[in-house]
């Protein structure tokens, strides 16, 4: 879609998140069997299934501001600012929102991932936190001594993408809690130099992070849906 509204052609491959989509919708189609059986009185099914549905339109939302913010950091040429010119400072202007969009979404998918999988798998993680993300929901697998290999897959994720996922919730926090991102980085840089001038940060280095974050991601959701195709595979026989 908004490859469209920048005159680019549309996205022809999934790429990626292609793994992740195709295990998404196996299990959208096993709820959506078990909905249409008459097997959901209480309605539990329609609600996962809602939320698989979510999970698929919420991956293409973070692919699209993945691809935007790179697509703008590539048209940032100057080091610092003051020498941009006003067709550049623009394109700046919107890496940074689509860079800021990205991160933020990475986090709220993993929470959402993590939302389903306690309903799913009755892991009751609320009792423990009432606010809880995906990261408190690995912990409770632990705790529980359940689906141990579904969570070593997911810790094994986390560990190996875990420079640049501290890096993106470093700016979730300072973006959410504090100041605008791009803000701290003029205070951080006004505090060491003194002409005045501002060195842009490495925004290619950032634009690397959040790449790396959006393949965590999709590589998340690959595991936890493939688990989760096989167990109900093997619970339904079907």
């Amino acid at each position: 879609m908004l490859r469209i509204l920048l005159g680019l052609p549309p996205r022809t491959e999934l790429a990626e998140m292609q793994g992740a989509v195709d295990a998404m919708q196996r299990v959208q189609r096993r709820l959506q069997k078990r909905i249409s059986e008459g097997h959901d009185p209480e309605h539990i099914w329609r609600k996962q299934e809602i939320w698989t549905r979510g999970l698929i339109v919420s991956l293409d939302e973070l692919e699209q501001s993945v691809f935007l913010s790179g697509y703008f950091e590539e048209r940032v040429r100057n080091t610092y600012q003051e020498e941009m010119s006003q067709q550049e400072n623009a394109d700046y202007h919107r890496h940074v929102y689509f860079y800021k969009d990205g991160f933020i979404r990475v986090f709220s998918i993993l929470d959402k991932l993590g939302t389903l999988m306690n309903d799913l798998f009755e892991l009751h993680t609320e009792r423990a936190k009432a606010r809880f993300s995906f990261f408190t929901v690995l912990r409770q697998f632990r705790y529980l001594g359940v689906h141990l290999a579904l969570m070593d897959k997911l810790n094994a994720l986390k560990e190996q993408y875990n420079q640049p996922l501290r890096h993106l919730r470093k700016w979730r926090n300072i973006e959410i809690h504090y100041m605008n991102m791009e803000m701290q980085d003029d205070l951080s840089q006004r505090d060491q130099t003194l002409d005045g001038k501002i060195k842009l940060e490495d925004i290619q280095d950032r634009q690397k992070d959040l790449e790396l974050g959006y393949r965590m991601v999709c590589e998340t959701l690959q595991a936890a849906f493939e688990y989760i195709d096989i167990m109900m595979r093997n619970k339904y026989h079907r």
